[in-house]
């Protein structure tokens, strides 16, 4: 029997849809890593706490444990229907699942419903030529929401994701005569705030219900190619290719050894598919011929027929194709200058500070600092030093933390400028470590350093607060992100950690403040990986204002 499409597999890529369903190989699917064990742990937990409240909310609200129970429910004008187990469309070959439907009107003797999904996302952000109508749990239909302006629906991956599930079943819902006429459906953030989009227009064209209608015939027709081919008629209908999915998906083990061996050109960052599709057209299938095209002449407006270069005519179907050229030959070569050797480097100072916090949800527990002396100061003591909380995770805790952690690095301050030594202090990707201190300040009890303190600080002239990120950035071309782990690491250092990063961190932190008897040494694993993090910081700027120097520029390439 041919496997229905769900609505998860509308936005992934056609070979994963196709290896889903068996693949030659008979690949053996690794266990979830354990980041992604905690991200699927948390969702759970987002959607128990909605459901739960919007049971209490809304007593009437029918829970619905099968497909019969769904369609009586329907068919009874239920006004909110929770875990639905919808119809599975077996012509169309779609099937859905969501958290929830909410009665929205009648046509005749038939009661209408839209979907809801309950996600542990961020769904929109300030925009502020956009307005979203939004609602809360105790008040779910759409008649109740009230524009909010200055936000609109965010483009990110995950997003488009949930709004390609909404329109799927939305279809579904179609298939079975209780879709709303409005194609109305509703997302409930990871903040429990209900926001509702309107899926057949052009408000949301990355998952509008067009949008979907193509994605979805290009999976059919895999599907339907799959099924010839697991009877023997026909070859495996896709082949691979790299997807912004590979990052996290199960199958990558199995396709990135294919498209190494052949060098294929998908695997420049981040190409899209449609990108893909016309390097090939124009003979460039491999990384290598993709680096040897010639970024100037990508930039300039050529007419496609005056010339038989490729750059001219796939410069008019790829916007920022140069980007792309200057990507694949960081691949070859590795991290590549931007500017001149004068203009790499960062701001140096007699007392240098590298900080770096950790956080766990949206509360940070542990702030660390890496103090260097290239000129010595009395009073001050150079090597790491940490601001820990490991027990008090009550409502302030955040604030007097950063309180405690600021005090001392006020008196770093006066330290030397009694003695007119020059500090600077460094992070990397300083949204994440500006965005915990305002946080901190900002806080109903807080009692400590203000909101102008801190930002006397960012401003002031010349700069003590520098964003590694945003330097490396600007300076150095890599073959996809500028992430500290990568740049550190083509600086020479190592972390002491064999698996370093913020998302491993957060797990490594419920053990450590679990009370077991790891408890001690998993604290002693974090504040190892802070340090480490302020050391790669180090590590990082003295590569820009060294070695780095020496790096080939990214235009002269042979």
């Amino acid at each position: 029997m041919t496997d229905f499409l769900r609505g998860d597999e509308i936005s992934s890529c056609v070979h994963r849809v196709a290896i889903s369903r068996g693949e030659p190989s008979h690949f053996v699917r690794p266990a979830p890593a354990l980041e992604h064990e905690r991200r699927r742990r948390d969702a759970d937990k987002l959607r128990r706490n909605a459901i739960g409240q919007i049971r209490d909310l809304h007593p009437a609200t029918v829970v619905a444990d099968s497909a019969v129970a769904t369609v009586n429910a329907i068919g009874n004008g239920a006004t909110l229907i929770i875990n639905p187990r919808l119809l599975s469309d077996p012509i169309a070959l779609r099937r859905a699942a969501v958290h929830a439907l909410v009665r929205v009107g009648r046509q005749e003797t038939r009661y209408t419903y839209a979907p809801v999904l309950i996600k542990n996302n961020e769904v929109v952000e300030p925009a502020a030529t956009r307005r979203t109508l939004v609602t809360s749990l105790a008040r779910m239909n759409p008649t109740d929401a009230r524009f909010r302006d200055g936000v609109g629906v965010r483009t990110t991956p995950t997003v488009t994701r949930i709004g390609l599930a909404l329109s799927h079943a939305t279809r579904v819902l179609q298939s079975m005569g209780a879709a709303d006429s409005g194609t109305r459906g509703a997302i409930v953030d990871r903040h429990l705030n209900v926001w509702w989009l309107t899926l057949d227009g052009t408000d949301y064209p990355r998952f509008n219900l067009a949008t979907y209608d193509r994605l979805y015939a290009e999976r059919l027709d895999v599907v339907l190619a799959h099924e010839r081919w697991r009877v023997g008629d026909g070859r495996f209908p896709t082949e691979p290719y790299w997807h912004r999915e590979c990052l996290d998906c199960p199958y990558a083990g199995l396709c990135s050894a294919t498209l190494e061996e052949r060098d294929d050109v998908s695997l420049t960052r981040f190409t899209t598919f449609d990108q893909q599709i016309a390097l090939r057209e124009h003979g460039v299938s491999t990384r290598a011929q993709l680096a040897r095209l010639d970024p100037a002449a990508s930039r300039r407006t050529v007419a496609p027929l005056a010339t038989d270069r490729p750059e001219a005519h796939l410069a008019h179907a790829i916007a920022r194709l140069d980007e792309l050229i200057y990507r694949a030959r960081a691949h070859e070569r590795g991290p590549l200058r931007i500017v001149a050797p004068s203009e790499v480097g960062c701001p140096t100072g007699d007392v240098e500070v590298d900080i770096d916090m950790e956080s766990y949800g949206e509360t940070t527990y542990l702030w660390g600092a890496l103090v260097t002396l290239n000129t010595p100061v009395a009073e001050v003591t150079p090597g790491y030093v940490a601001f820990v909380n490991w027990d008090d995770r009550g409502a302030g805790s955040e604030a007097r933390l950063f309180a405690s952690f600021w005090t001392w690095f006020q008196d770093l301050r006066r330290h030397c400028r009694e003695q007119q030594r020059r500090l600077v202090a460094y992070c990397f990707w300083a949204q994440a470590e500006d965005g915990a201190m305002n946080r901190a300040v900002e806080s109903p009890l807080a009692d400590g350093p203000t909101l102008d303190d801190i930002l006397a600080f960012r401003r002031a002239s010349p700069p003590q607060w520098i964003d590694l990120h945003q330097a490396a950035k600007s300076q150095i071309q890599t073959e996809g992100p500028t992430g500290l782990k990568l740049l550190a690491t083509q600086a020479g250092f190592s972390w002491r950690d064999v698996n370093p990063s913020g998302e491993a961190s957060m797990l490594w932190y419920e053990v450590a403040v679990g009370g077991g008897p790891a408890a001690e040494a998993w604290r002693r694993r974090i504040l190892e990986y802070n340090e480490d993090d302020c050391r790669a910081t180090r590590a990082l700027r003295r590569w820009l204002n060294g070695p780095a120097r020496l790096l080939a520029h990214r235009d002269d390439f042979d």
